[in-house]
């Protein structure tokens, strides 16, 4: 179950090639959203494959600055981005 007072910032791929990037408290929850086309417009005509990354905030603004940022990253930045997500922690 998510943290209730944690925002997180996901970004999905789409057919088409496509990336769409949102926000939200429950990440599994809006996908399927997304999925059934009760998600945003750009979803319904380009349906997601899958959840390519996600960030966990503290508020909505934070996430909101973070979406701005990401939305501005060309498609291959922002799959630079996602594979730096899944990378695991260096071991000290």
């Amino acid at each position: 179950m998510p943290d209730d007072s944690a925002w997180y910032l996901y970004l999905l791929e789409c057919t088409g090639d496509s990336i769409y990037t949102g926000i939200t408290t429950d990440v599994a929850r809006r996908f399927a959203e997304h999925v059934s086309g009760k998600g945003a417009k750009y979803t319904r005509s380009r349906k997601p494959i899958r959840v390519m990354g996600q960030l966990r905030f503290e508020t909505k603004s934070e996430a909101l600055k973070a979406e701005i940022e990401i939305k501005r990253m060309s498609s291959a930045q922002k799959r630079a981005f996602c594979a730096q997500l899944a990378l695991p922690e260096p071991s000290q």
